[in-house]
């Protein structure tokens, strides 16, 4: 029973979220208190509660100091260097700024925080697609997908996870993996350029540096440049500047992006913040502190510095509160589907029947069984509800079939291209609200190619004989 009502609340909070008809922090809240009720324990919702908010209160405060610290960043422009050389590449082009999103989702990955990805990625290459009206969910998809590969690294929290459920080295598990992960990165990339032809068929080309206008046809959208009548042709047509101070859409909302000139710039503490940023990013691979303090000592030391003047740091506070308190909220409304899941056993139960429905002949696969599991389950839950609940359990099936731990630790990997679009992953609800996407909408576009990403990963742990 409580395995039915399991997979129901889950299936439910889909099911309303992708048609859009609860938002997700009431849905993340309302869901699982009805379902507690029909389990039969609604008595103790508030333990379970508030269970689930201690064991999410470090990552709580980990998001809330990390995009004040990365916003800070952002604000400095710290940053800017590696946006230019990814805008100078895009310049106009829509197979450009898709796989241009993607590449520097991916190398903003290696710090190995999603939200830090995603709020760096989102700056810079937000004003380009709405200006070019191409599609957001395209960017939140790409940009999601790359990080969810990158997320593998051992700092990142998977590996991690992995090796501390089966009481093996992280190294182990992820250096054979790296071939099998790069694969799956230039899936991305090749994910990528195909979305961006598509979206390039759609709009065409179009220049920043000119005013443009669209015209609509009953055939088709004309993209015409000011003065000249034209279709816009040719890869950014007359060599649209990186660094575009602001554009202004039909609507009339306008979008500075990474402005050269904005006031919030340090350039003489540009060495100070890269230090800063290279010693925090170190400190947290080296675990000299816990992340949460690690944020919180690093957001008050780039305020006080970079802004000393105390106006000048409640207004850079007040700038990236929306993020910080939508972040936060999602967080805690989480922790009420999360603690509700496990408090009342449904993980547990889900989980012994998942395993217990493999039969004997598929003991020898189990690496193989786990990778297919690993892709809907971190899905489905929490990184830390499958590799300490499943993982162990699918890991002991394996070894009585020969099956080498190692093995069933590296298949384990393969689900975190789609578990960064999780409902679960409080990062994504950065990355949607800086994009102004509703999560439904990334959801619908955004499962079927992180699957499909993840499978491949899959694929080629298993032609390589990594798994």
């Amino acid at each position: 029973m409580l395995t039915i009502l399991g997979f129901g609340m889950i299936a439910t909070f889909l099911v309303l979220i992708m048609m859009k008809k609860v938002s997700p922090i009431a849905a993340l809240v309302l869901i699982p208190a009805l379902f507690c009720v029909l389990v039969g324990k609604g008595a103790h919702l508030g333990e379970y509660v508030l269970a689930g908010v201690g064991d999410l209160a470090p990552t709580a405060a980990m998001l809330m100091f990390a995009i004040v610290y990365f916003g800070v960043m952002i604000d400095v422009g710290l940053f800017d260097p590696i946006v230019r050389g990814i805008l100078k590449f895009a310049k106009a082009d829509p197979v450009r700024i898709v796989v241009g999103t993607a590449v520097l989702a991916a190398i903003v990955s290696l710090d190995g925080d999603g939200s830090t990805t995603f709020m760096i990625t989102v700056s810079a290459m937000y004003p380009l697609y709405k200006r070019l009206k191409m599609s957001l969910v395209v960017m939140t998809g790409v940009a999601a997908t790359a990080n969810g590969v990158m997320n593998t690294l051992p700092w990142g929290g998977p590996t991690a996870r992995a090796a501390s459920a089966l009481k093996v080295d992280a190294s182990d598990i992820f250096v054979p993996m790296i071939p099998a992960l790069g694969v799956g990165l230039l899936f991305v990339f090749a994910l990528s350029y195909v979305l961006g032809r598509r979206e390039r068929k759609r709009l065409g080309y179009l220049s920043l540096d000119e005013d443009l206008t669209v015209t609509e046809t009953v055939e088709e959208k004309v993209l015409v440049g000011a003065g000249s009548g034209s279709k816009g042709t040719g890869a950014g047509a007359g060599g649209g500047s990186a660094a575009t101070p602001s554009y202004e859409n039909d609507e009339g909302e306008t979008f500075s992006g990474l402005d050269p000139n904005r006031a919030t710039l340090r350039p003489k503490l540009y060495w100070f913040n890269a230090a800063l940023t290279v010693v925090l990013l170190a400190s947290m691979i080296m675990e000299l502190l816990p992340i949460p303090v690690l944020f919180m000592l690093g957001a008050a030391l780039a305020l006080s510095v970079n802004y000393p003047n105390m106006t000048d740091q409640k207004a850079r506070i007040g700038a990236h509160a929306e993020n910080v308190l939508n972040v936060a909220g999602m967080v805690f409304a989480a922790a009420v589907f999360t603690g509700v899941l496990q408090g009342t056993g449904m993980v547990d139960h889900m989980a012994k029947w998942v395993v217990g429905g493999i039969p004997d002949w598929m003991g020898p696969h189990m690496a193989l069984v786990t990778g297919v599991l690993s892709i809907p389950f971190t899905y489905f839950m929490s990184n830390d509800g499958f590799y300490f609940g499943i993982l162990p359990v699918l890991a002991e099936a394996g070894n009585a079939h020969g099956v080498s731990t190692l093995e069933i630790a590296r298949a384990s990997l393969a689900g975190q291209p789609l578990h960064m679009s999780s409902p679960l992953v409080p990062a994504v609800y950065v990355l949607v609200g800086m994009a102004k996407v509703e999560f439904g909408d990334h959801t619908k576009f955004t499962v079927k190619w992180a699957a499909l990403t993840a499978l491949v990963v899959l694929g080629a742990g298993l032609l390589f004989g990594i798994v």
